[in-house]
């Protein structure tokens, strides 16, 4: 069985495939390079807004239609927004991937925008606001970007501002998609029994429409970054602490080994060397994480907590003699062997799940132009030195190149 299979149309898109026999289901999706870091400023949320639009009207079906298509054959129908990418996908059995397939390229190409449905979509959008701003282990994560990165883009939250999204009409939405699709940055991705020369004859007949375009609208690098500290009161019974920095893009060579080192530090085991120090050993947190997201050309890491308020000091000088530990103390051999084996089968397990393998695909053919084989993955996994994640340590996790955000409950 191929990795995975790549075919070109005349207008650009390019389509990726994964063939895994001995299953029902096909996963299938488009993937565009485009996300809430190419909004213009006072757009902000506008591409969120946009994939909850792509389901309320097209040029030959309506929102129920759209909804009903999948739905009543069991498929599922979703979509999501991120700083750089937007996705409309669907899982569906084998045998109605037709279906699926057409459906998406319709809600991806030819949504109308309605004028009524923007007024549904905008009370829903608000609602959504609301939601995230009283959850506050949500709302510290997207605070914490703006505090990463200021004014740039990538700082603006991705749902957007109340002011923004009551400013949206229809030609906000149709402006949009015609500066932002690129046919040359967009791919449809699947992952299914169902053989590729299915995948490109849909292809043909569904896409052949669609011309090729070209993004007008370029992205604006992130440059500088400069560590902050806020702290902030809000009506909360836990406070929630935040801490971090910028990190490595998608494309360089520090990517894997800061990986393997944040993994080590606050990733999913519950044997990393937070959750260890800080609930296993003193019982401050009920869940602790570190997380890193490489972008295009910068990263973020941090790491998330909530805690009792009287705790928060406390708390914190058990993070900063966590990261000292790896500043200053190198991995031994044990110690080295088993996080490489733990975040190896990690990786591995990852390929279970057929529906992120192929959002996966789609989105390293965007970002490297590549598909890394899993296989070359452990090989530079189990290439690094514990010399280079002690390097990587004192370049991140330095005092004062972090930044901290702080929730706190009033009085």
């Amino acid at each position: 069985m191929k990795e995975y299979e790549l075919h070109t149309l005349p207008n650009g898109i390019r389509l990726i495939h994964k063939e895994v026999n001995h299953t029902k289901i096909v996963h299938c999706g488009f993937i565009l390079d485009i996300g809430s870091r190419d909004e213009d400023p006072g757009k902000e949320g506008l591409a969120h807004f946009w994939e909850h639009m792509a389901f309320k009207g097209t040029q030959k079906r309506k929102a129920f239609h759209i909804l009903n298509r999948l739905d009543s054959v069991g498929g599922e129908l979703n979509a999501y927004t991120t700083k750089e990418k937007i996705c409309f996908y669907a899982s569906i059995l084998n045998q109605h991937f037709a279906k699926a397939f057409e459906l998406l390229a319709d809600i991806t190409f030819h949504s109308t925008f309605p004028e009524k449905q923007i007024e549904k979509e905008r009370q829903v959008i608000l609602e959504e606001m609301s939601m995230y701003f009283d959850s506050p282990d949500d709302a510290i994560q997207d605070e914490f970007d703006e505090l990463l990165y200021g004014e740039h883009p990538m700082g603006k939250n991705i749902l957007g501002t109340v002011d923004s999204v009551n400013s949206f009409d229809q030609n906000s939405f149709k402006d949009f998609v015609a500066e932002r699709i690129d046919t040359h940055r967009l791919v449809f991705s699947s992952v299914g029994n169902i053989p590729f020369k299915k995948v490109i004859k849909l292809a043909e007949r569904y896409l052949k429409d669609i011309p090729a375009t070209s993004r007008i609208h370029q992205r604006a690098p992130f440059i500088t970054y400069q560590p902050s500290i806020r702290t902030i009161e809000r009506e909360i019974t836990q406070a929630q602490c935040a801490i971090g920095s910028t990190a490595y893009s998608l494309k360089d060579k520090n990517r894997i080994p800061f990986f393997l080192l944040n993994n080590i530090l606050g990733g999913p085991s519950m044997t990393s060397r937070l959750n260890l120090e800080l609930r296993e050993k003193y019982g401050f947190v009920y869940s602790i994480e570190s997380s890193y997201q490489p972008y295009t050309d910068s990263g973020a890491f941090t790491i998330f907590y909530g805690t009792e308020p009287k705790q928060v000091d406390k708390a914190g000088r058990a993070v900063w003699r966590t990261l000292k530990k790896l500043r200053e103390q190198k991995l031994g051999t044990l110690q080295l062997h088993m996080a490489k084996e733990q975040a190896i089968g990690q990786i591995a397990m990852a390929e279970e799940n057929n529906s992120g393998i192929m959002i996966m695909l789609g989105r390293s053919i965007l970002d490297l132009e590549k598909i890394e084989p899993i296989d070359e993955l452990f090989d530079e996994i189990n290439s690094i030195t514990a010399e280079k994640l002690q390097d990587l340590a004192n370049e991140v996790f330095q005092m004062d190149n972090l930044s901290q955000l702080t929730y706190l409950p009033k009085n």
